[in-house]
């Protein structure tokens, strides 16, 4: 068997995911459902996050970034079809590339605070005394204050994952350029503008939104470019 088709089901699921990523799990879909929400749907106390979560839980999870778990686990595996397909290209690049993309979706993951928010959430409905009632608020204002909400600037966490997976798509598109130059120059858009994110949110909220919208119709589009290379990849 050859090399080539030992990773074809690899080039295949990471096709499949470059879908998924581009059309159902993008990054921040909550900025997405605020814009039909309306920007003052978004919480801004911890009461006001454990109501929506109790009300709506679509929403509230969605400015939470629960999907961007979704998204991530679908990187992972966009990133690994990547490196296998780009391995021989440059395979100091390519481990580069893979280490930062992965380690940066494990900081995603170990710090995404969704699905504890939702859990105080709960335990703050069923609390039967005020003193509970405190306490789940404290909890919930350190998880707050821990890794960001889209009331408040990104926590360590998720700059992290920014910062990394910006990397990993720079050290793919450079990957991708002799070849695919299309797909680099919109991978470089796309990891560029995140980036850009990284070194301005602190000091202009403006470039953050400009950053942010920008960056998510790249990555949609570097999506889709991936996902026909790979594609190619698994039927050659």
């Amino acid at each position: 068997m050859s090399e080539l088709s030992t990773w074809k089901p690899l080039y295949r699921f990471g096709g499949i995911a470059a879908l998924m990523a581009a059309l159902l799990f993008r990054r921040n879909i909550g900025a997405e459902v605020s814009l039909l929400t309306g920007a003052n749907a978004i919480p801004h106390s911890v009461a006001e996050w454990f109501s929506l979560l109790r009300t709506n839980p679509f929403v509230g999870m969605s400015f939470l970034a629960v999907f961007d778990l979704c998204n991530y686990l679908l990187e992972g595996l966009i990133f690994l079809a990547l490196g296998a397909a780009l391995w021989q290209a440059g395979k100091s690049l390519a481990a580069l590339a893979l280490a930062s993309g992965l380690v940066g979706i494990g900081v995603n993951f170990a710090t995404n605070i969704s699905l504890s928010m939702l859990s105080l959430s709960q335990q703050y409905a069923a609390a039967t005394s005020e003193t509970q009632r405190v306490a789940l608020l404290s909890a919930g204002q350190a998880l707050l204050a821990f890794n960001g909400s889209m009331a408040n600037l990104p926590g360590t966490g998720t700059y992290m994952t920014w910062l990394l997976v910006a990397l990993a798509g720079v050290s793919f598109s450079r990957l991708l350029w002799p070849t695919n130059r299309a797909t680099a120059i919109v991978g470089f858009l796309a990891s560029g503008c995140d980036l850009a994110f990284c070194l301005t949110f602190a000091f202009s909220p403006i470039l953050q939104i400009v950053f942010m919208s920008f960056g998510g119709a790249f990555w949609m589009l570097w999506h889709l470019l991936v996902a026909r290379i790979l594609f190619k990849l698994s039927k050659e």
